[in-house]
């Protein structure tokens, strides 16, 4: 436990316009500061109702967002005393201060060992309002989550760099969170991450693992990605690669021993490698085309789909790319825009075309087979496969 002297000292060298760091070990001494006060109860309801979310405003209807959808709570609204005085209840005096300054502040708080959320608390009109993010611990299995063993065999890797794509919402997370809890529970190494925010609480199991929040642990990711190194972890998980620093950092890492897990949209495993080579000048092209071939061990594509089951909303369909001599021949020789025939020659070898997977659901009766046409990237060739299915 850090002595409170360094707490204050910490206090005065804060920059002015930077969000307070929570020391989260000191947030467990607070665990009780909402004890007996009405704001705790929506918490606990966010958690019973497995909501992601909890938004309320003084004097409004308090809501939460399930699936998506923002429901209103059948409860009286807090007036603005009540609320003020819960939120007094919850700050430390210098997140309190700097909320009276800035009209807002960011903090961890921790309702239970497995439940923490990533509290907003902002002024809007005059009144106060708090959003909140419920930080799941539960970690699903790849069975939950529909997802075929080789992601198993993906995740045992020592090294190289595993790229999950897909649109915003479509479970990238959730699948990396799963990957990565297939390490912890199995091999002795340090795990890093660097999130924006936080979605999976890990507990340390065989691995240890240390989570960096942007914003609450760190101010940006490129302070993240230059510490990385010398925090001696074995796997990485960057987050979003968006821009060309924060791929060079993903393969180099990558390249130097590391296994590193990041995320890019792209809407197929072939255009994931556009996306990735438009970050750069022309004239680098071929030296990143060049080392991504050899570092990169496989490319994920995924996208959610409704389902014919009455227990599960939504399962993944797949792409996947596995990195093999034949793959980095042609990634080195610019036949990227190939590989997917690659792809359907390899399914024995646990790799997955997108329309195999479609054509998979739709046997399973998972989903139905128009919903399997409408996000075909190939029609055409989907309605031939499906034919042989009644």
């Amino acid at each position: 436990m850090s002595n409170p002297s360094h707490g204050t000292h910490m206090h005065h060298t804060h920059i002015e316009d930077q969000p307070i760091n929570v020391d989260l070990k000191a947030d467990k001494l607070h665990l009780d500061r909402l004890e007996g006060r009405r704001l705790r109860k929506f918490f606990e309801t966010c958690v019973k109702h497995q909501a992601s979310d909890l938004i309320l405003r003084s004097e409004a209807k308090i809501r939460l967002r399930l699936r998506g959808d923002l429901r209103p709570l059948d409860a009286n609204p807090f007036t603005v005393e009540e609320l003020e005085e819960d939120i007094e209840f919850m700050l430390t005096e210098d997140q309190l201060n700097h909320f009276v300054r800035h009209g807002s502040v960011d903090i961890a708080y921790q309702l239970d060992e497995d439940n923490r959320f990533r509290v907003n608390i902002f002024r809007a009109k005059g009144n106060t309002a708090i959003a909140a993010r419920r930080v799941s611990s539960e970690i699903l299995t790849y069975e939950q989550l529909h997802l075929p063993p080789i992601m198993g065999e993906i995740a045992e890797a020592r090294e190289g760099l595993i790229l999950l794509c897909g649109v915003t919402g479509s479970g990238k997370s959730t699948t990396i969170a799963s990957m990565l809890q297939q390490i912890n529970d199995s091999r002795l190494a340090h795990i890093l991450t660097l999130e924006d925010p936080i979605e999976y609480i890990f507990k340390d199991a065989k691995s240890i693992v240390n989570q960096r929040e942007i914003g609450m642990d760190l101010p940006n990711f490129a302070e993240g990605l230059k510490a990385l190194v010398r925090e001696n972890p074995d796997v990485v998980l960057i987050g979003e690669l968006r821009d060309r620093e924060t791929f060079e950092a993903a393969v180099q890492a990558a390249e130097t021993g590391h296994l590193v897990f990041g995320t890019i949209h792209a809407s197929g495993a072939a255009q994931s490698f556009s996306r990735i080579y438009n970050l750069f000048a022309p004239e680098e092209r071929d030296l990143i085309r060049d080392m991504f071939s050899t570092t990169m061990k496989a490319i994920v594509y995924q996208k959610l789909l409704p389902t014919l089951m009455p227990d599960v909303p939504r399962v993944p369909a797949l792409e996947i790319l596995i990195n093999n001599p034949v793959v980095t021949k042609y990634i080195q020789d610019g036949r990227e825009v190939e590989l997917n025939d690659i792809i359907k020659d390899s399914l024995q070898e646990g790799m997955m075309d997108f329309t195999t997977s479609l054509v998979q659901l739709v046997q399973k009766e998972y989903i139905h087979p128009k919903v399997a046409l409408a996000n075909a990237h190939n029609p055409d060739e989907l309605k031939m496969r499906l034919k042989g299915i009644s």
